[in-house]
Parts: structure tokens; C-alpha cells; sequence
């Protein structure tokens, strides 16, 4: 990239929760925020057969409406699910595709519906997991047949340590989707902080690395190392900031921007969307050296222990390269356009509230009108 490609910040527009965004600005800028990272792009062997299981298992469970299916499984989730885990054997991979489906039949039911209906939704999910073998209540939301099959397919190939970990970060997870409705009801805008700190939950990483430990056995004392927390935080950080560099056209034009790190800097900063998208990436260069040191300080454990770390911490890395990655080769952020968009790095701005009418629940893609 040369000088020229960079935008320069405003730094005179000013948001709030009714703007969203500096509608005067034409073009997006969207930084090459991974040009330094080590970790190369990898993709697991069983990528195509496990894409249609889980395409078909999916489908027969009826989540989304024809239409919204279609639009579902144009995202691709199970390539996110196989850049993610590129090594696990192809029962691993079944079950991380099925997570990654699971986690985005969430997503699709919560950014539409209150608070007091996501902690219905938790609570369906929650007692699924928990209670993986009983019937689920006819008529109940579908979210807790998904998540019931998910996690009985998953559980007769998963560590008792994967396991705990997972239904641990899980109700974190969702507890933070609860105070996203919460927020999202209220038009409410954090500042960056206090964005972190619940983004750091509804992103759904902690819950993403515990299925990194199903075939490992990992103490709690070395999980919790605060060197390893540290690559913990710094890599989810750096997932955050990717997701919503390439989620926020999308997501201000169907007016559902207050949940974006890019809203959340503006409206903070007092700057236009080009500068914060330089903000993105000067913080990411400061996450990839948290990482980085953290990871340089992990102590020694002895040989059986420090093998699971590596692959434990090389999952790690490998994550936010896969999660880059899905968001340009998937079609939910740019259409077909993904890859022109990752070469050139400029995109038009979307016109606000054009994507808001669609009634139907199921995903919204780039460029497509309804």
C-alpha cells in the first residue's frame, strides 16, 4: 500500500445516535490490518464434506425462511468454521461448523428482537446445552434444537475440559447479547471502553477458543496463566476490531451501527469514518505487540503441558487471520465483490436506512435489496 491509498481524517464530523455516521462521505476505507501478521491462511481437509452436512443439517431444522436460508448459507459460516480449526480431524470440524451456525442463528434472532426476549433466548440455549439429551418443549424458539443437537453431536468427541470451558464462556457470551438488546433498545453508544468490555463477550471468542481444546486436556491453572489471558484478550481484541471494520457499511445502512467499534470511535473521538478506521488500525498494531510479548513470557510446564499450549496458542493466532480472511471471501460483507474490495480497500458508503425495511429474520447480504 503507498501513502496515497491512506485516507486523512476529518475529524469534523459529528455522530450521534441518530447519525451514525457522516453521510457527506462517499467512500469507506478499510486498512490492511492483518499486513503484518505471521499467521497464513489455512483451510481444513474437510471442508467441502462437512460444508454440505452442515449446510443439510441446518436446512431440515428449519431456523429461516426459505429466502433467509438461502441468504444464510451464502455467508458461508463453515468456511469460517474450517479457516478456523484448519487442523482438527473432521469430527472437530463437524462440530465447529455446527458452532459457528449456532452462533450467527443467534445473531440473526437477537439483533431483532428486546431484551426480555434474548434472555428467553439465553435461557432456551443455556438449558440446551446443559441438558443435551432431553426433548425440547414443542413450540419453543428454534435456537434450542439447534443448540441441542450442536453440542450432542459435539460432546462424544470433546475433552471434559473443552466442555466446561465452552458452557462457562457460552452464558458470558450471551449475557453479553442480552446488554447489546439492552443498548440497542436504548440507541445507546458506548465509549470505547465500555464498548470493549461487552464486545469482548458478544463477538464470541471465548467461546471459539474453548472449541480449540476438544481433543486437549489443558489445567485450569495453565488456561488461566495471565500470560496466556493476555493472548486471549489481545487476540479476541484484534477479531473485534476486524469484524466491525468490514461489518459497518452493512450495518449503518440498515441502521443497526451502535454495536461497531467504528460508531463507537467516531461518536468518542469526534472524527469521521475514515479516521476511524486509521484509529482501527494504529490500535491493532498496539494488540499484535500485546500478543506477541504475551506470548514470548508463557512459562514452562513440562513437555506433555507445554505441546497442548503451542497448539492452544497457535489456534489462537490462526483465528484472527481466519476470521480476516472469512470476512472477504464470504459473501455477507461485499457480495461477490469481496476480493476486488481486499485489493483496491475503498468501498461506497451504502445510503442509511436502505437495508432497514426487511422484515423477514435471516441475514441481510451486501448489495442485495428486498
Amino acid at each position: 500500500m503507498v501513502a496515497s491509498d491512506r485516507p486523512i481524517a476529518g475529524g469534523l464530523a459529528t455522530v450521534n445516535a441518530s447519525d451514525g455516521c457522516d453521510q457527506s462521505l462517499k467512500k469507506i476505507f478499510i486498512p490492511d490490518i492483518l499486513a503484518r501478521w505471521p499467521f497464513p491462511r489455512r483451510l481444513n481437509q474437510h471442508y467441502f464434506k462437512v460444508r454440505a452436512e452442515v449446510s443439510a443439517w441446518l436446512g431440515s431444522l428449519k431456523a429461516f425462511s426459505p429466502r433467509a436460508q438461502q441468504a444464510f448459507d451464502r455467508c458461508n459460516f463453515s468456511l469460517l468454521g474450517c479457516l478456523s480449526y484448519p487442523n482438527v480431524c473432521e469430527e472437530h470440524a463437524r462440530s465447529c461448523c455446527d458452532f459457528m451456525s449456532l452462533v450467527f442463528v443467534i445473531d440473526e434472532y437477537s439483533d431483532v428482537s428486546e431484551e426480555g426476549e434474548v434472555r428467553q433466548q439465553k435461557d432456551i440455549v443455556m438449558d440446551a446445552l446443559r441438558h443435551p439429551y432431553k426433548p425440547r418443549p414443542k413450540g419453543e424458539w428454534i435456537g434450542g434444537e439447534v443448540t441441542r443437537q450442536f453440542w450432542e453431536r459435539t460432546i462424544c468427541n470433546a475433552s471434559s475440559q473443552s466442555q466446561k470451558r465452552f458452557i462457562e464462556a457460552f452464558d458470558e457470551y450471551l449475557e453479553g447479547v442480552v446488554q447489546q438488546a439492552i443498548d440497542r433498545s436504548g440507541h445507546h453508544i458506548r465509549d470505547i471502553q465500555h464498548y470493549i468490555d461487552v464486545r469482548r463477550k458478544t463477538i464470541g471468542a471465548r467461546p471459539a477458543f474453548a472449541l480449540l481444546e476438544l481433543g486437549l486436556n489443558i489445567p485450569d491453572e495453565v488456561i488461566s496463566h495471565p500470560t496466556i489471558e493476555d493472548m486471549v484478550v489481545a487476540a479476541t481484541d484484534m477479531i473485534v476490531l476486524a469484524n466491525d471494520i468490514v461489518s459497518y457499511n452493512l450495518e449503518q445502512a440498515r441502521g443497526d451501527d451502535t454495536h461497531n467499534m467504528v460508531t463507537v470511535i467516531m461518536h468518542e473521538l469526534d472524527t469521521d469514518v475514515n479516521g476511524a478506521m486509521l484509529w482501527v488500525a494504529d490500535h491493532h498494531i498496539q494488540l499484535e505487540k500485546k500478543y506477541f510479548e504475551a506470548m514470548a513470557a508463557i512459562p514452562k510446564w513440562g513437555e506433555h503441558i507445554d505441546s497442548q499450549v503451542r497448539e492452544y496458542c497457535d489456534g489462537l493466532g490462526n483465528w484472527v487471520r481466519a476470521n480476516y480472511d472469512w470476512g472477504f471471501e464470504s459473501e455477507r460483507y461485499f457480495g461477490t465483490n469481496s476480493l476486488e474490495v481486499q485489493q483496491r480497500r475503498w468501498i461506497s458508503l451504502m445510503p442509511k436506512d436502505r437495508l432497514k425495511s426487511c422484515e423477514e429474520i435471516g441475514p441481510v447480504l451486501f448489495g442485495v435489496t428486498h
